[in-house]
């Protein structure tokens, strides 16, 4: 057993965000370290009129939390993976990625079980450009072209009240997000990854801390996800190649079987044609380089397709 250790954990105040860090706090706890929360509001939590994508994406949810890491208020940060910019700053490492929770997207909606029980004239509302690219395509494949897909900030409490206020006729949520809080009896409708495929990491928490730091590596190894690990490390890679940017409109979904790592890819544009450009690879893996250069090859092909 590693060395018990004080640990702070800095993190949003958001209801999930808090869920996610007592969850890392109880594991750690259990393994004898002694564990305080600092919690604390980001630029993403603050900036609510504004699509991501037009702000800075979604690193804005992280950037505080590495101030506190970097002047020693707090020695680990644990985030929602794809909130975390694909390139780390200097001096910060991705220490453990923890077990995955379902990673596909739930339909939400107090009166359409399913997209096509949508009414004339319907709003849809998304905050990420990769659910309204993929919604698009659902929808042209429907013809359902009089269905709008609208803006949708806030944390997941705010964006379910804007639901029931009547401002959306339905919401695309993280699946995830909605059984942790335990709130699975809000989802009307999953998504399969056929159909909407995941963003880059969903599902999964990430543990940031320093780089070089022993001690804390060996007490976060315990908590790790070796398989989770290497589906995200080349889901990433992904993106990476991409230009790094967690607000694109690009999908990214990896399942491990064995040690067959199978990776797809989708990327589409936000306006204009709604079709999509897709990509697919596998490859035996047993490293998180291996993993990654598979995401690099997956991320060459969309960009032969046509993708940017």
């Amino acid at each position: 057993m590693p060395a018990a250790i004080p640990i702070t954990i800095a993190t949003r105040e958001s209801r999930l965000a808090l869920w996610q860090a007592e969850h890392v706090k109880a594991l750690l706890e259990a393994r004898g370290h002694a564990v305080t929360l600092l919690g604390m509001t980001t630029r993403g939590d603050q900036i609510l009129d504004r699509t991501l994508s037009k702000v800075g994406g979604k690193g804005l949810f992280v950037k505080e939390l590495e101030t506190a890491l970097e002047d020693g208020r707090a020695d680990i940060a644990v985030h929602s993976l794809k909130d975390v910019p694909m390139e780390l700053p200097e001096g910060f490492e991705l220490a453990c990625v923890m077990q995955r929770e379902d990673p596909r997207d739930a339909w939400v909606s107090p009166h359409c079980a399913t997209l096509a029980e949508l009414p004339p004239d319907a709003v849809i509302g998304t905050s990420s450009l990769r659910r309204t690219v993929l919604l698009r395509e659902l929808l042209a494949r429907m013809q359902r072209d009089d269905v709008r897909i609208e803006p949708l900030r806030g944390n997941l409490d705010t964006r379910l009240r804007k639901l029931d206020e009547g401002q959306y006729a339905g919401i695309v949520l993280a699946a995830a997000g909605l059984k942790r809080l335990e709130l699975a009896s809000r989802i009307r409708y999953i998504f399969p990854p056929d159909e909407m495929l995941p963003a880059a990491g969903q599902g999964a928490l990430g543990i940031e801390t320093r780089a070089g730091m022993p001690e804390l590596a060996a007490a976060l190894a315990p908590l790790a996800d070796r398989t989770t690990w290497l589906a995200v490390a080349a889901e990433r890679a992904v993106s990476r190649a991409m230009g790094g940017s967690c607000s694109m409109p690009l999908a990214a979904h990896a399942t491990l079987a064995g040690r067959r790592l199978q990776l797809r890819a989708a990327w589409g544009e936000p306006e204009g044609d709604p079709g999509l450009v897709r990509a697919e690879g596998e490859a035996e893996v047993d490293t998180l380089e291996q993993a990654a250069a598979l995401g690099e090859r997956v991320a060459a092909e969309l960009r032969a397709g046509g993708a940017h």
